[in-house]
């Protein structure tokens, strides 16, 4: 979704103590739809250190851990990876006539990488990991042209969603390892409502599990459309999340299995705004329920669960800072105040790569 996006100066903090906010013996959590209090649940560290990896003057909304690297793209035709062990970093750049190229959507294969630009015209570049080859596999033009996030099933089928150019959201497919893509009929798609689009805020609309696939939108309509079958069939479900205007409604989500889902956003033009902005599904997408109404974070630019921690911890970035639940998103804790993180990815359990406005971070969780 088309917008200017607003640059926060951010605080630096390396090393945030969790130790005094953990002292609740019993957690409020939502299982099947209800809610219940366990006292079994505990946090999965006590403190987090941070260090910067990168800093530099480019905009990063897309990231991919690929072992020892994360892949990142950016602004201005920018790519790259950072060697996560001491090893040699790369910085590749893309110029396509006089075009300021942003990418704000990233996947990978076992031998390439994908960026896709947004804007018209949509440019999406097949780049192998060894640097040798950048090849332009698809292109599309028009004044409606704004493509929002992809991923990739597995090595040979990917997939990559747009705002609608027509009355239904853009979708384009490969099943050849992104060798072409093909664009959907919006004979084979639901159709959107007035005002329904995406954000290309971190590179989170999709969420891929097997075969199972969500893509969440938002503007004046925030939704969910689900498919079991790679991309060939869809079904629609209502949030509750906030909506109704077009800088409202769902900018992130993220799916622990193939039951446990959570999805944030809210509204970006009030960022403080802590309610309507956060929502869990616990039956695969089926149904959604507000949660953590009037706590923790307002706006929310990325969620994701923490690997191995059974879908009851989350780490968002987003206008009010870093923050984590380990009670499946009842309730939240501040552990470091950027304001200017757009995404985040861990590569363990242990350790989380963001990146936002001029800067990439490790987050260590001890």
């Amino acid at each position: 979704m088309k917008k200017s996006w607003i640059a926060i100066l951010s605080f630096l903090c390396f090393s945030c103590g969790l130790k005094s906010v953990f002292d609740t013996p019993k957690s409020d959590v939502v299982s099947d739809n209800k809610t219940v209090v366990k006292d079994t649940l505990k946090p999965g560290f006590t403190s987090v250190e941070i260090d910067t990896l990168l800093l530099e003057k480019l905009s990063i909304r897309a990231l991919e851990v690929d072992k020892d690297k994360v892949w990142y793209a950016a602004n201005n035709g920018n790519y790259g990876y950072l060697s996560l062990n001491g090893g040699k970093n790369f910085v590749g750049n893309i110029v396509k006539d006089t075009l300021k190229l942003e990418f704000r959507s990233m996947a990978q294969t076992k031998d390439h990488v994908f960026v896709l630009s947004v804007g018209n015209p949509g440019l999406l570049y097949r780049i192998s990991k060894d640097q040798t080859e950048v090849q332009l596999v698809y292109q599309e033009k028009g004044e409606k042209v704004f493509y929002d996030a992809m991923q990739f099933w597995n090595d040979i089928e990917g997939i990559a969603v747009g705002d609608p150019t027509e009355d239904c959201f853009s979708l384009i497919i490969t099943r050849d390892g992104g060798q072409t893509w093909t664009k959907t009929s919006c004979e084979q798609l639901p159709k959107l409502a007035d005002g329904e689009a995406f954000f290309a805020a971190s590179n989170t609309n999709i969420i891929i599990k097997g075969n199972r696939t969500w893509i969440v939108s938002g503007g004046k309509k925030s939704r969910v459309f689900y498919s079991d079958d790679k991309g060939k069939s869809w079904q629609v479900t209502e949030t509750p999340i906030i909506q109704g205007s077009a800088m409202t409604g769902i900018f992130s989500a993220d799916f622990y299995n193939e039951s446990i889902g959570f999805a944030t956003g809210g509204d970006y033009e009030k960022p403080q705004q802590n309610f309507g902005n956060k929502i869990i599904t616990l039956d695969g997408g089926k149904t959604w329920n507000l949660i953590a109404e009037n706590e923790g974070f307002g706006y929310g630019s990325c969620v994701q669960f923490v690997p191995g921690s059974n879908g009851n911890e989350l780490v968002t970035v987003g206008a009010s800072g870093v923050y984590y639940s380990y009670t499946q998103g009842k309730s939240w804790t501040k552990i470091a105040d950027y304001k200017d993180l757009f995404t985040i990815r861990f590569t363990d359990a242990k350790t989380a790569i963001a990146a936002g406005n001029k800067k990439i971070i490790r987050i260590k969780f001890k």
